[in-house]
């Protein structure tokens, strides 16, 4: 952890006061090469320490008597973007670093009032971020650091041209930090075409200490009954699952579905407003509603501890899907279980992937409001017996 020693005494003191033992692996091969001012390609699970692997040395490098914007971090989603300004919030107390949020579906005339006080760090979302600087309020070309967070999501069809542009407006000898979960084809070719000899970091889920003990199991079902399991599962004594649907159109259909019925459910989706969203969070991270229902992007960055499951209400389209949002229980020492609700249509494509986990997927039914393992048919002869 040599590198703490490099940071000045105040950041020294917020590293000690955060009561941290011990530097995440990616925050200790990240933060050195960061310090040095390389671009950068990092490959590490969600929850794995990310955020403060960048944060760190970019408030090393700031100058806060400079009037001008020096840093900006991009993100794909709101809740991600507020997320990293609650990080930088926490660690810049006390100091004259200054931090704004230029977001999406926020005031934009606030966010103005806010630019013209030149703060030394933005947080924002890319769709934002392009209105600004083609309105002129925002200059690339004063930026010093661009980290992209979950930048295979910023790369992907979505938002790759409005990154592209923002890239190409910094000046050519800018420091680019590009960090997800996944590297994807299009993240590698950002990394050659507009990046200067990136350092190229990975760190697995193998690598982190404290992995708990992970479950990988599947309930066979059809299709049109996965709303109402969705809901008895929501029942089940002691859970806090992240359920994932793969697209739009499936998770409102749903949303509506469990409004008429006792479910223990809430949803998060982009059509949701800021309040919208803050307060279905709050109700799941607070107990009030034991399931999470979301799409991938809606996701995306989401903090929340203790995860008892992953559901995966729809099968994933890759095995780095799967892998990802699976990636989100079993962390800090605690078990989790990865749940696949199985249609017969898209049995072979699960079990074409689950092949490369390390263990084989346990059938699993819900069975006296638990979920235990076997089939229907186990069930009904042990109550024959």
């Amino acid at each position: 952890m040599n590198f703490i020693n490099e940071l000045d005494p105040i950041w020294q003191e917020k590293w000690k006061n955060a009561g941290f033992e011990q530097a995440m692996p990616i925050q200790e091969q990240m933060i050195p090469e960061m310090l040095a001012g390389n671009d950068i390609v990092a490959e590490s699970p969600t929850g794995s320490g990310k955020t403060l692997a960048y944060v760190l040395p970019i408030l090393q490098r700031i100058n806060p008597e400079k009037k001008s914007v020096q840093a900006m971090i991009v993100a794909p989603s709101q809740e991600l973007s507020m997320q990293i300004v609650n990080v930088l919030r926490e660690w810049t107390e006390g100091t004259d670093v200054t931090v704004t949020q230029l977001i999406g579906g926020a005031n934009m005339q606030r966010q103005l009032e806010k630019l013209k006080k030149k703060p030394a760090i933005v947080v924002g979302t890319p769709g934002r971020l392009s209105e600004l600087v083609k309105t002129k309020k925002l200059k690339m070309h004063e930026i010093r650091m661009l980290v992209l967070d979950e930048g295979d999501q910023l790369m992907a069809r979505e938002h790759r041209n409005l990154m592209k542009d923002l890239i190409e407006k910094t000046q050519h000898d800018r420091q680019l930090v590009l960090v997800s979960a996944t590297i994807t084809e299009e993240v590698e070719l950002v990394a050659d075409r507009l990046m200067n000899h990136p350092t190229r970091l990975r760190v697995t889920a193998e690598d982190l200490p404290m992995q708990g003990k992970v479950t990988h199991s599947f309930i066979k079902v059809d299709e049109r009954d996965k709303t109402d399991l969705l809901r008895r599962i929501s029942h089940i004594e002691g859970m806090k699952g992240l359920a994932f649907v793969n697209n739009l159109d499936q998770l409102l259909m749903k949303e509506n579905k469990l409004k008429f019925r006792d479910a223990k459910i809430v949803t998060l989706h982009s059509e949701m407003n800021k309040d919208q969203r803050k307060k279905a969070l709050d109700s799941f991270r607070n107990g009030e509603v034991s399931i999470l229902i979301a799409t991938e992007v809606a996701a995306r960055g989401l903090d929340i501890d203790a995860v008892t499951h992953v559901i995966h209400v729809d099968v994933p389209q890759s095995v780095e899907q799967y892998m990802h949002r699976s990636g989100r229980t079993g962390r800090a020492g605690a078990d989790g279980e990865v749940l696949t609700l199985l249609a017969y249509a898209d049995e072979r494509h699960y079990k074409k992937f689950t092949k490369e986990l390390p263990s084989k997927p346990v059938q699993k039914i819900l069975h006296g409001g638990q979920l235990v393992a076997g089939n229907s048919k186990t069930v009904s002869e042990k109550g024959k017996k």
